[in-house]
């Protein structure tokens, strides 16, 4: 399979493949010009609440927008918008002004084959019941390791709200486990996406288990999963002051564009 031109339509439906993968598992409705995301049983998850696909831009729109956000999200102690180059400036300098933070994703797409050979690992479909458990125990210190670098407390029990976000989006996303000597490592997800337009993401490997080519490996395993159910081209999403961005372009991932999470706590932490 021959890499071909990346298309403004491409890129386009690369970055709402990606939109759409967030949402999964989770309510989603349209209202004033967005898509909205929810889910009441677990609202501290980021990720699924939160507001996306924003295509407003006139002062009466933009003040809507935030009002029916404020509506929606009562009680909840975040508030997050996701945005992209088709979102219009005054949306984003409404963030601004408010004092959002803004994190950023650099989307990168493959259309051709991975590039080398995948290597030798015991990687596993998550299937049963025992498969969670072992999966959950990974997530919790990807979450612990990430709160670290934050400085923020540990929270645990938002990790074990994230397991259940996660399982909720299978199927059709499709977990897998790397395993050594039996006991799980690594983990990454699958989903055949729209349109031909797959996605792998949630990629984290245990530390004393890494530069093993376990990620390598779950890459290629999920990447094969996408194709064999249908998909062409292959989202995934790097963090761009990262050096993970690097291992996925020397796989044959090519960047497309950024998106940007802006977000503000409510809780005073």
């Amino acid at each position: 399979m021959m890499a071909g031109v990346i298309s403004l339509d491409l890129i386009h439906r690369a970055l709402d493949v990606n939109d759409a993968n967030f949402a999964l598992g989770n309510e989603v409705f349209g209202a004033v010009g967005a898509s909205f995301v929810r889910n009441r049983a677990a609202p501290d998850i980021y990720d699924a609440n939160h507001v996306a696909n924003i295509r407003v831009g006139s002062p009466d729109e933009v003040e809507s927008l935030f009002a029916r956000a404020e509506k929606e999200f009562a009680g909840f102690k975040h508030r997050r918008f996701d945005t992209d180059h088709r979102t219009h400036p005054a949306v984003v300098a409404r963030l601004r002004i408010e004092d959002y933070e803004r994190s950023e994703g650099l989307v990168m797409l493959l259309d051709g084959e991975l590039n080398g050979s995948p290597p030798e690992h015991d990687i596993r479909p998550v299937v049963n019941d025992e498969d969670w458990a072992d999966f959950a125990k990974l997530k919790i210190e990807d979450w612990l390791e990430y709160r670290q670098k934050q400085g923020r407390p540990a929270e645990p029990e938002v990790a074990q709200a994230m397991v259940r976000v996660d399982r909720g989006k299978c199927p059709p996303v499709q977990y897998y486990l790397a395993r050594v000597g039996g006991q799980p490592a690594a983990f990454s997800n699958s989903w055949s996406g729209i349109g031909g337009i797959g996605q792998v993401e949630d990629l984290f490997t245990l530390p004393e288990y890494r530069n093993r080519g376990l990620a390598a490996a779950l890459i290629h395993r999920c990447v094969a999963d996408c194709r064999e159910k249908g998909a062409r081209h292959v989202v995934i999403v790097a963090d761009p002051s990262d050096t993970p961005k690097q291992i996925y372009a020397r796989m044959g991932f090519r960047p497309l564009a950024l998106n940007a999470h802006y977000f503000k706590r409510l809780d005073g932490q």
